[in-house]
């Protein structure tokens, strides 16, 4: 094949770049950076990597940098399964790992380790002075809870569209676009922050940041290029683009709904900029937490294992429903995992840049966990932030591990497995974390200046109706 062949063939397989985007906030006090990767998760071991570049290029302390996975399911191989993660167990479980899971690339981790200590730096060595404010916006119309509760009393996650035995959704939805935008002296928008809780599968195709990217270009139509958008996940655990209600054939994956979440998404957190941007003002004090929670892990039962180790230890089916393998692999990774592991560590953080706290966990945190801290916090503007500093897999509500729960989230896996009621033990946290910051003013514009009872003269005229 000629070289320029297949120097195309790479450019079609990549739909946009997979960016990380950095925000450095400085009081004159403290530092703190926010980061965005576009990226499925963002393990544990290259979040310790990264931090320590970044103290060491900048100086801002660990408990300071917040790095939050976008979850984009079209993004580079980041996880599940890290380079060695699992060479102290038994050649079968490492064979389950390494050959049949998903797997980061080392080269690749190290690219993005990298790119965040640079994006830090390089936010860093530009600080300057600006203007600072936060809002919400509100899009409800693109997302949808998968879970529902159905006819036989149990919760399904994506019974498909149009079942009749759908009776309603299981959870809630999110609504609220959260932004904090930041303005030069010439109020030029030099970048935002924008939070939002929906997964990022709406897969247009090729290696994409998916519909994170169509923000970016929403935003940077109105304001410019120089516009930094910086992404962080709300609580999406249970939020999909797919409306399993769906009354009409719609596309609901692929680049046209790449486009109709981004656009929306985007033309929201528009909206919120161009009205935010009259009362920016100086955004303080800052502040930073953060915690180590030491959470169990479920443990599945021996029957469970002895099950799983059949069923493994025959080849996967070669029909597309490889769901009773794939599960039973899990449990088997799960069951090594345990045997080092019990304990799972993980970090609650909070940061508060003025009115604005980002209250941040590693889970696929449900939305209700979302809407409760928001309503339980003494901030403002608060944003929930997940799959931030590592990744712990689906963290449910404890109803959704009820006798009328269900739904594949609840499933025991290498990857989610941590206690019932772990939702709850980080939304206590984080509120706590939270409560020790104090929020700084809301920033409003100028009051208008006094009548000097002069009307404008072409409007203090009575009719003509001759």
């Amino acid at each position: 094949m000629p070289q320029k062949s297949v120097e195309t063939t790479k450019l079609l397989l990549r739909h946009d770049p997979c960016k990380v985007r950095a925000a450095v906030f400085a009081d004159g006090e403290k530092r703190v950076a926010i980061i965005g990767v576009d990226a499925l998760v963002i393990r544990r071991p290259t979040v310790e990597a990264a931090r320590k570049a970044i103290g060491e290029k900048c100086g801002i302390p660990q408990e300071a940098i917040l790095i939050s996975a976008s979850h984009s399911h079209s993004a580079g191989p980041t996880g599940f399964v890290l380079p060695g993660e699992y060479d102290d167990a038994p050649q079968l479980v490492k064979t389950l790992a390494y050959e049949k899971s998903p797997c980061a690339d080392p080269k690749y981790l190290a690219q993005v380790e990298t790119a965040i200590a640079d994006a830090v730096a390089d936010a860093n060595d530009h600080l300057a002075p600006v203007k600072a404010a936060a809002g919400f916006g509100n899009e409800g119309s693109a997302i949808f809870n998968r879970r529902f509760r159905m006819k036989d009393g149990q919760t399904w996650t994506h019974p498909g569209q149009g079942n009749p035995d759908i009776v309603e959704p299981a959870g809630p939805i999110d609504p609220q676009v959260g932004v904090l935008g930041a303005w030069d002296g010439d109020g030029k928008l030099i970048g935002c922050i924008v939070n939002y809780a929906c997964h990022n599968t709406t897969t247009p195709g090729g290696t994409s940041a998916d519909y994170v990217c169509y923000i970016e270009q929403t935003i940077r139509g109105l304001f410019g290029q120089q516009a930094i958008v910086v992404f962080l996940l709300g609580a999406a655990g249970d939020i999909t683009q797919v409306d399993n209600r769906s009354p009409v054939d719609v596309k609901q994956f692929g680049e046209d709904n790449c486009r109709l979440v981004g656009g929306r998404v985007g033309a929201e957190a528009v909206k919120v900029l161009l009205g935010l941007k009259a009362g920016a003002g100086p955004l303080g004090p800052l502040g930073f937490e953060s915690r180590m929670l030491q959470i169990p892990r479920r443990k599945p039962s021996a029957e469970h294992v002895a099950r799983a180790m059949e069923i493994v230890q025959r080849p996967p089916p070669k029909t597309l429903d490889q769901t009773n393998w794939i599960f039973a692999k899990e449990t088997v990774l799960l069951d090594a995992k345990l045997k080092r592991e019990p304990i799972a560590s993980v970090e609650v953080q909070a940061i508060g840049v003025g009115p604005a706290a980002l209250l941040a966990c590693p889970a696929e945190y449900f939305c209700q966990y979302g809407l409760d801290i928001k309503s339980r916090s003494k901030f403002p503007i608060t944003l929930p932030v997940t799959l931030a500093n590592d990744s712990v897999g689906y963290v449910p509500t404890e109803e959704a591990f009820g006798p009328n729960g269900g739904g594949y989230e609840t499933r025991l896996t290498s990857h989610s497995n941590l206690d019932i009621k772990a939702g709850q033990m980080m939304a206590d946290a984080l509120i706590d974390l939270s409560s020790h910051m104090h929020p700084g003013a809301v920033p409003h514009p100028p009051p208008a200046p006094a009548f000097k009872g002069k009307p404008w003269a072409y409007g203090d005229v009575p009719p003509e109706a001759d």
